[in-house]
């Protein structure tokens, strides 16, 4: 009990440290250059609440319960050696875990037309799709970097057969989809397969799942597109709340919480049918882990349901109108520097990104250090930010950023060491998790409806960006270590070259 009550004072601090930023940030811009209505800031301050205490709960139960079902499917069927059912499990996976991922479904309510369920089936089966080709590419050595190259070549091919009003979604669809659900379940099913391999590229290889399985909505999306004709492609925004007293306030949060406590139900439900089939069959979790994993399975689900009521009550609202007043005023360039910074202090707000930097940083034996990823994703994200406000403000077409953005990825994924360009794709993903779906995607949305831009086109597209520069960001980081890393090397060669020559003629021959 002792122990519990440590873990859940760890996450509080963590998830203190995290938020505190953007709340401070929010409160500095309505005292000062954008005044909020009352009603919106006191629902901002208590979505805020349910965040914190939602994203505590969550990160706990995610450690407790996905994290070690990850590592032990993913062991047990590797060790099975049946290729098939291999194939058919991991599909399973994928297709489960992403259903329940909360930041697709704060996305799927947002995109114009799409049924939801329509939306989130259709990237649940390309996450299904992508992450068996991380598993075949695991179990034979294939090149991420090969990989990656042909991928986004069709993924480019197919964004400029699809409509207009598809290609911003598709993207943010990528981005979206590994979030605090998905990446510690992918990256601990991809430590349990590469767990059996001794050979020295297995953890370089327990990497790259998540950028895969980002890939995979992009494409099914971008398919659906060239098969699915909406009746109307128009966004119609959401209405900002009128909320006179502290009675409505609680109203709007009190109507909300049932809705997402049976969202979250329906969406968790499949992946304790998995688990429980799956502990039926290969009996591998013994009794006491059994009973931490359900502990952890109800905190995720309250921390879920919570954390979806913070953020699409008081934070979607709050971020909308916060980028309408700052668009409408006569210095609209302003809304740029100030993205910039909600995007550095955001991304440390993702639930994903303690897992994955935690990870890295365990793996890598502390070569990197989770400090140098944090700062990494930090710029990488606040310069995203920067362009996507840049798109608001001008209409400047995706293509113009995602393109060139991707090509040097690419680019620099021949040039730096094979670990860094995997943990870098994983890191673009994990950057645009629910925070931005959330708060970020609202703000460019009310900074496009006041300078009347296209909504589909000119905000939606903002995850997109979020999820490439990190991917830039950290292979720099990555190039930078290996010729820091060579420096070193022809230093220690140059002083032992130098030792040799001063030992006296005799030495020199005994050696």
């Amino acid at each position: 009990m002792a122990k519990l009550k440590e873990k859940l004072l760890e996450k509080w601090n963590e998830t203190l440290k995290a938020v505190l930023p953007i709340i401070a940030i929010v409160l500095i811009l309505c005292f000062s250059i954008v005044p909020l209505e009352p009603g919106i800031l006191l629902a901002f301050l208590l979505g805020a609440v349910f965040l914190i205490v939602g994203m505590m709960f969550f990160t706990l139960g995610a450690e407790m319960a996905m994290t070690p079902i990850g590592e032990n499917v993913g062991t047990s069927m590797t060790q099975t050696k049946k290729l098939l059912l291999m194939v058919l499990l991991t599909f399973i996976l994928g297709f489960i875990v992403t259903i329940s991922e909360p930041d697709l479904q704060v996305l799927a309510e947002q995109v114009p037309s799409v049924p939801n369920m329509v939306l989130v089936l259709s990237v649940a089966f390309g996450v299904g799709i992508f992450l068996v080709a991380s598993l075949l590419r695991m179990l034979y050595n294939i090149s991420l970097a090969h990989m990656l190259i042909v991928l986004y070549i069709i993924v480019f091919i197919l964004a400029f057969l699809a409509p207009d009003e598809f290609v911003a979604v598709a993207f943010d669809s990528g981005g979206v989809t590994t979030g605090p659900m998905t990446v510690p379940f992918i990256m601990a099913f991809g430590i349990g397969i590469s767990a059996i391999r001794s050979d020295e590229r297995a953890e370089d290889d327990s990497f790259g799942l998540v950028a895969l399985s980002s890939v995979g909505p992009i494409l099914s999306v971008l398919v659906l597109s060239l098969i699915y004709r909406p009746e109307s492609a128009r966004y119609v925004p959401e209405s900002i709340p009128d909320i006179s007293d502290s009675i409505g306030l609680w109203k709007i949060f009190a109507e909300g919480i049932p809705e997402y406590m049976q969202e979250m139900a329906v969406s968790l439900l499949p992946i304790i049918v998995f688990f429980i089939i799956f502990q039926l069959v290969f009996r591998r979790v013994q009794k006491r882990m059994l009973i931490r994993i359900g502990v952890g399975m109800v905190y995720t689900y309250a921390g879920l349901f919570l954390f979806l009521t913070g953020v699409n009550v008081g934070f979607m609202p709050a971020g909308n109108y916060l980028g309408q007043v700052l668009a409408d005023n006569p210095y609209k360039w302003v809304i740029i520097p100030i993205g910039m910074i909600i995007g550095y202090f955001i991304v440390r707000a993702e639930p994903a990104v303690f897992v994955l930097t935690r990870q890295v940083e365990d793996i890598t034996s502390g070569t990197i250090s989770a400090g140098a990823m944090s700062l990494s994703l930090s710029i990488g994200v606040a310069v995203s930010l920067g362009l996507a406000m840049v798109r608001v403000l001008t209409g400047i077409s995706i293509f113009w950023f995602v393109i060139p953005g991707y090509a040097i990825a690419l680019i620099l994924s021949f040039f730096v060491p094979k670990i860094f360009t995997a943990i870098a794709f994983d890191s673009g993903g994990v950057a645009s998790g629910p925070m931005t779906a959330t708060f970020l995607l609202p703000f460019a949305i009310g900074a496009c409806t006041s300078v009347g831009g296209n909504i589909v086109t000119d905000a939606f597209g903002v995850v997109a960006m979020v999820a490439m520069t990190p991917l830039i960001t950290i292979q720099i980081l990555g190039l930078v270590f290996e010729l820091r890393s060579r420096h070193l090397e022809k230093m220690e060669t140059r002083k032992a070259a130098a030792a040799f020559a001063l030992l006296p003629d005799d030495d020199i021959i005994e050696l």
